[in-house]
């Protein structure tokens, strides 16, 4: 009787696991994993994967296992049957018709949601009481509805999974998260990235048949439904199950391997999309090392003169007042451009201007998204675990570019293609103090084409003209900051500006088109007043790719990066290590600025400069220094590798931005605790919002 009842757990979790395993070995033959894996380290993958998926199927059942309790004949009997029917009728009118239920107050689509659900619920009970007769077939085909949703929810998350790791390398994590929440732009992308059509209809086909062949093998449990005691008895059973999975899905989250890799392959993506979803930013003091906080701070503050958070910039030199135009544009890797090395010419625009620039060649990311980008460049402080400042909560009133400029008597703007409302932008730079000019501000007219995540940037171009056209009547000096868009995936723009289509979707084409966009807003802005008294400063907000053998390569983290003013910056090329956090800074001392400080970049220009740089994941947090990468890592964990430029030769032109990152059996220890006083020292200060206006 009992192994009857558990025929569809056994049968849904042999397909789960066949499906996890064909995944995991998919995941091991894919381009992206560029590691290499011993017979040993293959076994246990695969035996920690297995595990892995065994207990996270166990807490997924829990869905199942309600269903299975709820499944009687005896709810229908007299006078319970009615008298449950009659509830349901009067939820379902309170549902959709009392003004202020508990649904609408939580606005969105949740009453809409919950008006169908309940509807469903009382429309199929009523046929299952009414219709005795048929009570069998129903029950049959809502069984099979049931195994269907399982059965397509776990090869929809096994295509996603894969996908995910072509774009990332890694397993769900934070962007997951993001790609679930923005809806719009995330279904907008993968409408015009994939051949949906297909790939849902080989979805569909699959789930189906898997569906078909585990009911038929099955649904002779539903023929005795079990007694109350006997439900009692699974239910207590599962229940030990269940809890005993919990504990198991965390314990194994703590096996970690030195190769990224390796940890993710073993890993499943259910618990680490909901360790994403339940957690923002990473207690720095409850998962990293630490030393004493007045030592953490004293180490990472001598860098600083004189040594304190808060501290007055004084300059020797009458201030200039300038114009400022930030650009940070996307997703744009250093080795996309000439001076790297690439000879694909996809940035013809920016490589002729960086031949007029103060360019810095050793300059370093913070992060692999956007907002940890806009957050070094905003905020210019070191990344910190979890997500980036700008989608978190607390935001507001932050020490940024924006109030120092404002503090000058600057019009501060923020300037985006798409709804600045993704990924939290608008909460962010509005709670800052910037006005925000985004896609809400476009007519259709100055539209000439647009994807889900924004207007082409040529028409950003056009615009951002338009606006500091006006700005300048006004007699202020201005500070816009131009976010690009139009370098992400679908890579789709208007056809004929480039020699690459846009219906070719390719990253280089992305590229090529971006480059062009900054080339006509150029065009258009050397023909304004205004032009010969601004300071241009372009520089990516992140690479194209973070995946790597090591939790931080350093060809995934080097960006581009120049300082553009004909007639008042020399051309010259700065080529020490410095991080992005450091490029607002130094545009400040350019500009002789005097100013209270609580900036954690430095003007790079100083004889005290010391070259370093910041660079992170969502969790590993790195710094190189002294040819060092030193990596700290939840559970306390500390890691170091020397760097040694490849000398590969594909690597021979231009200037190399590959390392070799060899681990070191012993770290330097000095290195280790500096990088622990960055990390900690930031986290304590902005925990306690210290790093505030």
């Amino acid at each position: 009787m009992y192994l009857n009842k558990i025929k569809p757990f056994l049968y849904v979790g042999i397909f789960y696991l066949l499906a996890s395993f064909i995944l995991r070995i998919v995941l091991f033959a894919h381009p992206i994993t560029t590691a290499d894996f011993g017979v040993m380290e293959v076994i246990r993958i695969l035996f920690v994967g297995m595990l892995n998926d065994v207990f996270v199927f166990t807490v997924a059942s829990a869905f199942l296992a309600i269903y299975f309790l709820f499944l009687s004949d005896s709810k229908y009997h007299k006078p319970y049957g009615y008298i449950i029917f009659g509830i349901l009728l009067v939820f379902l009118l309170y549902t959709l018709y009392y003004p202020n239920n508990i649904f609408k107050q939580y606005g969105g689509s949740v009453p809409e949601i919950a008006g169908i659900f309940v509807g469903l619920k009382t429309f199929l009970f009523g046929l299952m009481l009414f219709l005795p007769k048929y009570r069998k077939n129903i029950r049959n085909v809502l069984y099979f509805i049931t195994l269907f949703i399982y059965v397509l929810a776990i090869v929809f998350n096994a295509v996603s999974e894969f996908f995910f790791w072509n774009e990332f390398g890694l397993r769900y994590n934070f962007i997951a998260v993001d790609y679930l929440i923005y809806t719009n732009e995330v279904i907008g992308n993968i409408m015009e990235s994939y051949p949906v059509a297909p790939l849902f209809t080989g979805i569909f086909i699959i789930s189906s048949l898997a569906t078909i062949f585990i009911y038929r093998k099955t649904k002779d449990s539903l023929l005795q439904l079990p007694s109350f005691p006997k439900k009692l008895v699974l239910l207590a059973s599962y229940g030990v199950l269940f809890l005993v999975s919990i504990f198991f899905i965390s314990k194994l989250s703590e096996l970690k391997s030195d190769n990224v890799f390796a940890t993710e392959l073993q890993a499943n993506g259910f618990p680490k999309f909901y360790e994403a979803f339940t957690q923002k930013e990473l207690d720095y003091f409850q998962f990293y090392p630490t030393l004493a906080q007045n030592e953490a701070e004293s180490n990472f503050l001598q860098q600083f003169q004189p040594p304190s958070l808060k501290r007055n910039i004084i300059s020797e030199q009458p201030e200039i007042t300038k114009n400022v135009v930030l650009i940070s544009v996307e997703s744009l890797s250093a080795d996309f451009m000439e001076m790297y090395g690439n000879q694909n010419k996809v940035t013809p625009f920016l490589d002729s201007l960086s031949k007029e620039s103060l360019v810095f060649t050793q300059l370093y990311a913070t992060g692999n998204r956007t907002v940890r980008g806009l957050e070094a460049l905003t905020m210019c402080i070191p990344p910190t675990a979890g997500e980036s400042i700008v989608k978190r909560k607390n935001n507001k009133n932050k020490f940024t570019t924006g109030s120092v400029f404002k503090s000058k008597g600057y019009d501060v703007k923020y300037l985006y293609g798409g709804y600045s409302y993704f990924d939290n932008m608008k909460d962010f730079f509005g709670g800052n103090g910037y006005t925000i000019i985004d896609r809400d501000h476009f007519t259709q007219e100055e539209i000439s084409f647009a994807n889900v995540w924004g207007v082409a940037d040529e028409d950003m171009a056009r615009k951002a003209v338009q606006v500091m056209n006006q700005d300048a009547k006004s007699g202020k000096p201005f500070f816009h900051h131009w976010m690009t868009v139009s370098n992400h995936r679908p890579f789709t723009y208007p056809e004929g500006r480039i020699d690459i289509p846009g219906t070719a979707k390719s990253r280089d084409g992305g590229v090529k088109y971006t480059d062009y966009s900054i080339k006509k807003f150029f065009e258009l802005a050397r023909k304004q007043p205004w032009f010969s008294n601004t300071v241009f400063v372009i520089v990516a907000d992140h690479c194209a790719s973070s995946a790597g053998k090591t939790e931080l390569p350093l060809d995934k983290y080097r960006i581009p990066g120049m300082i553009y003013a004909p007639g008042f910056i020399q051309p010259q090329q700065f080529n020490q290590l410095m991080s992005q956090i450091d490029v607002m800074p130094t545009l400040f001392g350019i500009l002789n600025f005097s100013y209270t400080s609580k900036f954690l970049g430095q003007d790079v220009r100083k004889e005290t400069y010391i070259p370093r740089a910041y660079i992170a994941t969502y969790q590993d947090l790195g710094l190189i220094k002294n040819d060092r990468l030193t990596v700290i890592s939840p559970t306390k964990r500390v890691r170091q590798y020397s760097l040694k430029l490849s000398e590969s030769e594909e690597n021979s032109i231009g200037i190399n931005v590959y390392y070799n990152e060899t681990l070191m059996d012993k770290p330097d220890q000095n290195l280790v605790n500096e990088s622990v006083s960055v990390y900690q020292s930031t986290s304590y200060w902005l925990k306690n919002n210290m790093l505030n206006k």
